[in-house]
């Protein structure tokens, strides 16, 4: 079964491989990456432009460049270890406050919440990010 001639269609989607491994002797379309959730900031939320694809993964969120390159921006959750996003949205807080008055929220859980970091009793989290425009901004 080869790969659908999407690019026919004038009104088809455009298709990215996302970063990271893929299945041993797959085509290049065949990534090894679950992407649990994916989300559109229409908004500029996040402050990487208005309608960025995000994906989520296992420690990782996934982000288009905004420049229609096909280009993806790959941000690394450190910790906790037992991140793995299962929700994302944004929310404008202070338009006028910049960088400061927006992010993205997400949660993150597991099926047995008790495996992850923090033991027996441990539940899911509420988590908000924030991208500064530079690594100086105040």
């Amino acid at each position: 079964m080869g790969r659908p001639q999407l690019d026919r269609l004038p009104e088809a989607w455009k298709l990215y491989r996302t970063p990271g491994p893929s299945f041993k002797d797959a085509p290049d379309y065949g990534s090894a990456d679950t992407n649990y959730y994916n989300w559109v900031d229409q908004f500029d939320t996040f402050g990487m432009g208005k309608n960025i694809p995000i994906a989520t993964e296992r420690y990782r969120f996934i982000g288009g460049s905004g420049s229609g390159t096909g280009k993806f921006v790959v941000l690394r959750v450190p910790y906790p270890m037992g991140f793995f996003a299962k929700s994302l949205d944004g929310r404008i807080d202070d338009p006028k406050a910049g960088w400061k008055g927006k992010g993205i929220w997400s949660t993150y859980a597991t099926r047995a919440p008790w495996h992850m970091e923090g033991g027996k009793g441990m539940t899911s989290k509420a988590v908000k990010f924030q991208l500064r425009p530079d690594p100086l901004a105040n």
